[in-house]
C-alpha cells in the first residue's frame, strides 16, 4: 500500500470529509465511491451494498424498536418512577443522591439499551436535584450522570451488543445474558468511587424514605421494572427472535404509558416517534456507510492480511486481548463508537477466531470498551451533551468524570483478563462456548 494508492486516498478521503464536517457516515459512502473510480470497480456497487445490507439484515430492525421505546418511556412517567424506587433503596446514605443516580442508570438500563437516551431521557431531571440547593457541584453531577450512562448498553437488551451481533454472527441472547454481570460491576465501581467522595467531600445525606412506602413504591415501578425480565425470558424461552423482542419493547412501553401510567398524551406519542425517527435515520446513515467501506475492506483483503501479521506476531490470546483494548481506547478518543463496531471490530473478529477467544465474551468487551469513548476527551459524545444540560465548561466534566473512568477501566481489566465474569451466566443458561 502506497500513499497515492485507491486505498490510502479512500482513508484520506474519510478523514478530510470528516475534519470538513461531513457526518461520517456519507463521507465514508462518498469515499468509498471514490475508491470504486479510482479501482476502475463499478461504482453501482455502493448502492447494491447499502441496500443488501439495509433490506436483509432483518437484525437491524432491532435498533429502531429499542430506540422508540426509549423515546415512549422518557415521555411518560416511567422515569420517575423508577427513580422513585431508586431513591427509597439507596438514598438513605452519604452521597445518597449520587447514588441514586447510578441505580436509575442500572435500572434504566434494562429498558433503553442506549447511553444517549439513558443520558437524555434522566439527565437533566438527576442535574436538578443534585444540583438543588447547592448540594453537589453542578461538574461532579453531569460527570456522575455521564459515567453512569454507559451502564446502558452493557445492561439487556443493548443496542450496540446488536450491532455486534450483526457483524459476528453471535448469539444476541447469549450477549445480552453476557453483559449483566459486567453491568452490575460497572455500578459496583462507580458507586464505591461515590462512596469515597462522600466521605471525602461530606456529601449531604438525604431524607430517608420510610420503609413502610417501599412496597407502593416498588408496586408503581414493578411494570417497568418487569420489562426486561419479559425480554430475556421471550428471547431465551424461544418465544420471540431478537428483532419481535425489540417490537415488544416498544409495544409493552406503550402499554405501560398509556394504559396504566396513562402518562403519555397522543402529542407525547408523535414527538416520541419523530424523535426515534430522526436517531434511527442517524444510525442508519452509519450503518450504509459502514457496509460500503467494509466492502471496500474485503476488496483490499485487510481482515486476512491484518490476520496473518497478528498471528505472525505469535500473541498469546491474552496479549491479543491486551492490544484490542489499547488500541479501542485510543480510538475511542477520536471515532464514534457504532463507526469502530461496524468498521474496526468486523478486521479484528479473525484473529480473535483463529486465536480460540468466545466471540460472546470479545463482544461484551469491545462494547464496554466502545462505550468508555462515550466519556473519553476529545470526542465524548457524553461529555458534549452533559455540558449542554449542565451548562458547565467542559474540562470541569472532564476533571470530575477521570476518577469514574479510571474505575470502569479497572472494571473493564476484571472483564478481559477473567472471561468467567462474562461466561458464567450464559454458561448457566445452556450456552456451549
Amino acid at each position: 500500500m502506497t500513499f497515492l494508492d485507491p486505498f490510502s486516498l479512500t482513508l484520506i478521503s474519510i478523514c478530510v470529509l470528516a475534519v470538513l464536517g461531513l457526518p461520517i457516515g456519507h463521507a465514508m459512502i462518498a469515499s468509498s465511491i471514490l475508491y470504486l473510480w479510482l479501482a476502475g470497480l463499478d461504482m453501482g456497487t455502493a448502492a447494491e451494498q447499502i441496500l443488501n445490507g439495509l433490506y436483509t439484515g432483518y437484525l437491524l430492525l432491532a435498533v429502531p424498536m429499542f430506540i422508540l421505546a426509549a423515546e415512549i418511556m422518557n415521555a411518560g412517567t416511567m422515569t420517575q418512577r423508577l427513580l422513585h424506587f431508586s431513591n427509597a433503596i439507596v438514598g438513605r446514605f452519604r452521597g445518597g443522591l449520587a447514588q441514586v443516580n447510578v441505580l436509575q442508570s442500572l435500572i434504566f438500563a434494562g429498558m433503553s439499551g442506549s447511553a444517549i437516551a439513558d443520558a437524555a431521557g434522566t439527565g437533566k431531571m438527576m442535574q436538578q436535584l443534585m444540583t438543588r440547593d447547592d448540594k453537589y457541584p453542578a461538574s461532579y453531577a453531569a460527570a456522575l450522570t455521564a459515567a453512569s450512562a454507559v451502564i446502558a448498553p452493557i445492561i439487556p437488551p443493548s443496542i450496540p451488543l446488536v450491532i455486534y451481533a450483526l457483524v459476528s454472527d453471535a448469539s444476541v441472547g447469549f450477549l445480552f445474558i453476557a453483559g449483566i454481570v459486567p453491568g452490575v460491576m460497572l455500578a459496583l465501581a462507580q458507586m464505591s468511587i461515590v462512596a469515597i467522595d462522600a466521605r471525602r467531600k461530606n456529601f449531604p445525606v438525604e431524607e430517608p424514605v420510610p420503609l413502610r412506602k417501599l412496597p407502593g413504591l416498588t408496586l408503581q415501578a414493578f411494570p417497568a421494572l418487569m420489562l426486561p425480565v419479559v425480554l430475556l425470558v421471550g428471547i431465551r424461552g424461544g418465544v420471540m427472535t431478537p428483532t419481535e423482542a425489540a417490537a415488544v419493547a416498544a409495544g409493552y412501553a406503550l402499554f405501560i404509558s398509556v394504559v396504566i401510567y396513562r402518562s403519555v398524551t397522543v402529542r407525547q406519542f408523535y414527538g416520541a416517534l419523530l424523535n426515534s425517527g430522526r436517531t434511527t435515520a442517524s444510525i442508519g446513515m452509519l450503518l450504509a456507510g459502514a457496509m460500503v467501506f467494509n466492502y471496500v475492506v474485503t476488496v483490499e483483503n485487510i481482515p486476512h492480511s491484518l490476520s496473518a501479521l497478528l498471528l505472525a506476531w505469535d500473541l498469546s490470546p491474552t496479549q491479543f486481548l491486551l492490544l484490542v483494548n489499547l488500541l479501542l481506547l485510543l480510538l475511542g478518543c477520536l471515532l464514534e463508537g457504532t463507526t469502530i463496531l461496524l468498521v474496526i471490530v468486523p478486521v479484528l473478529i479473525p484473529t480473535a477466531r483463529a486465536l480460540g477467544i468466545d466471540m460472546v465474551h470479545f463482544g461484551v468487551m469491545v462494547v464496554l470498551n466502545i462505550m468508555l469513548g462515550l466519556i473519553t476527551p476529545p470526542y465524548g459524545l457524553l461529555l458534549f451533551i452533559m455540558t449542554r444540560i449542565a451548562e458547565v465548561p467542559l474540562r470541569d466534566i472532564v476533571r470530575d468524570v477521570v476518577p469514574f473512568l479510571g474505575a470502569m477501566i479497572g472494571a473493564l481489566a476484571l472483564i478481559t483478563f477473567f472471561p468467567a465474569f462474562v461466561l458464567w451466566l450464559p454458561r448457566l443458561l445452556g450456552y456451549q462456548g
